[in-house]
């Protein structure tokens, strides 16, 4: 059975290519580990992470390696317990890394009277901007373009953000008007035609792939053995109770069991594609909405993200992101496969034409789009339109025992993993509560540390000649915390690794090697979309892809 297959992402229908293709790698096939102990990748520290997973009994199996899978994995492990998770394909490798890498308390639910709501989401966007994970969440500034004719007025618009912006205790600043020529010195491709005022509010955003690569990272330095490409095949029982899987180790072909006094089925769109496997006459507890996103180049850059009223209900974004511009998103109910959930050209066409809302028709040309993505967000079941549907997370659990989680988004994903362990105390058949302590309520990710003293500190310390760039520097500080440190020796120990992989993007070559040894990456894909930016830049080529793969490939015994 595939829980999260390889994200669908394509270039733009009938585009020219974005970039020529560049060379491979100037490193030798094989590079050092990175300092400390290695985390389980490929080859050897596979075989190792599948021997204990097979040791033994876990107290909790998680299904599913993506916001839902980690978070639980992250809080359990510190609750104590004995935590096991697996993932069929790579850690958040579908849903969890197409999602508009916003951290927010979301402005569109003021509209709604969802007061309380908004208020909970900028505690946990608080939470991680200033104590959780500051090294990654980064604060953005928000306009709201406001048009003669348009959906809302300035002066519902200049209240709606100030009273968003104290729900947030006036965290990032007072909401307030702007005009016309402070906004488009801002957003520089804003159209300024009919435009009557901007409303302007604070909000944050992250690269989602790096955020759960570090909770992965969280959940295994709290104690939970973790292994992706691992798919499950079938389930343990014990009479008529789940108590395990079957697994099938699509990396190496090796096939092993896990036992667990629980499992949590937190496989997104194939959540209940599971439950079948449990119960075969299960019926469909969630449906599913397509969300699309393009990553376009600008010819300069932006200091603030667009929030593009399309109606009474609905915006659409604009959101400076990586050095591009990332527009969406679509709201639309799937029942495809959701392994072949994929960007269409209508997707295409309703993404540039309500960006044109609030954007000049140049910033919108379809040949700027480098990369194209789409995600799936998992619903309660249920009628009526999806973009309407309410965003919460379903807990349930099957006849055979086996807990189900779906639901959910990345601003609240701690405060998600809270409340299923919560759950996981309420299961009387599997008494876990008088063995589970209280984890702590803040616990930092991996590798906090301010990222301009880590970009400093990096610069400082690199050797004469190095080949290792300011624009570099920063890029890994700001990527990686203080684990960027790491990435530098490597680079003082092979100069080479220091290269960029493509001469456009501040992506090195040493990223792919400590994805490699530390970061669990397995295929290409693993490091050119999730571990780096190189494929959502546009960057990714032929000979980028060969370079890749060859590090990937080097034999375990020229890597010590």
């Amino acid at each position: 059975m595939t829980t999260t297959p390889e994200p669908a992402a394509a270039h733009r229908p009938g585009a020219p290519a974005p970039h020529a293709d560049a060379p491979g790698p100037a490193v030798p096939d094989t590079g050092a580990p990175g300092p400390g102990a290695a985390l389980p990748g490929r080859g050897a520290e596979r075989g190792r992470t599948r021997a204990e997973l097979s040791r033994g009994t876990f107290d909790l199996l998680v299904v599913g390696g993506g916001i839902l899978g980690t978070s639980v994995a992250w809080n359990a492990a510190q609750a104590g317990l004995r935590v096991a998770m697996v993932d069929a394909g790579d850690f958040a490798g579908a849903t969890s890394s197409a999602s508009s890498k916003l951290v927010h308390g979301g402005l569109r639910y003021l509209q709604t009277g969802n007061l309380k709501l908004v208020a909970e989401n900028h505690r946990e966007r608080r939470s991680l901007a200033t104590t959780v994970a500051p090294h990654l969440v980064n604060p953005l500034p928000f306009l709201v373009p406001v048009y003669a004719g348009g959906p809302h007025g300035a002066a519902k618009m200049g209240a709606g953000v100030f009273l968003y912006s104290a729900l947030s205790a006036f965290g990032d600043g007072v909401g307030r008007l702007l005009s016309p020529a402070q906004a488009a010195r801002l957003a520089p491709g804003l159209r300024t035609e009919g435009l009557k005022s901007v409303a302007a509010y604070g909000d944050h955003q992250m690269n989602d792939s790096r955020m759960a690569i570090m909770t992965v990272r969280a959940a295994v330095e709290a104690g939970a053995v973790v292994l992706n490409h691992a798919e499950v095949v079938d389930l343990r029982r014990t009479g008529t109770r789940v108590t395990g899987a079957e697994l099938r180790d699509s990396a190496e072909g090796a096939e092993f069991g896990v036992d667990a006094r629980l499992v949590l089925n937190a496989t997104g769109p194939w959540v209940d594609r599971l439950r079948r496997l449990e119960d075969s006459a299960a019926a469909p507890s969630v449906r599913l909405s397509k969300g699309a996103h393009l990553v376009l180049r600008t010819p300069e850059p932006w200091r603030a993200a667009l929030t593009i009223p399309v109606d009474r209900h609905r915006v659409s974004f604009a959101i400076p992101w990586e050095g591009r511009l990332l527009l969406g998103t679509t709201d639309e109910e799937y029942t495809g496969d959701p392994a072949e959930v994929a960007v269409v050209p209508s997707d295409v066409d309703q993404i540039l034409g309500e960006a044109a809302l609030g954007i000049d028709a140049p910033y919108l040309d379809a040949s700027h789009v480098d990369y194209a993505f789409a995600g799936l967000r998992v619903l309660p079941g249920g009628g009526g339109d999806t973009s309407a549907a309410k965003r919460e997370t379903v807990v349930t659990q099957g006849r055979g025992g086996m807990l189900s989680v779906a639901g959910g988004k990345w601003t609240t994903y701690r405060h998600i993993g809270r409340t299923v362990l919560e759950e996981l105390r309420r299961v009387r058949a599997v008494p876990l509560a008088e063995e589970m302590a209280d984890p702590l309520r803040t616990v930092p990710l991996p590798g906090l540390a301010s990222p301009d003293a880590v970009a400093q500190r990096i610069l400082i310390d690199r050797e004469p000649g190095a080949r290792l760039e300011p624009p570099v520097a920063r890029h890994l500080a700001s990527h990686y915390g203080s684990l960027a440190l790491d990435i530098a020796a490597l680079i003082r120990d092979e100069p080479e690794l220091g290269e960029r992989i493509h001469p456009e993007g501040p992506d090195v070559w040493a990223q792919v090697v400590f994805a490699r040894d530390r970061e669990w990456a397995v295929t290409v894909d693993d490091v050119l979309r999730r571990r780096t930016t190189v494929t959502v830049r546009g960057l990714e080529t032929p000979g980028v892809r060969a370079g890749v793969q060859r590090l990937l490939s080097a034999p375990a015994a020229a890597r010590r």
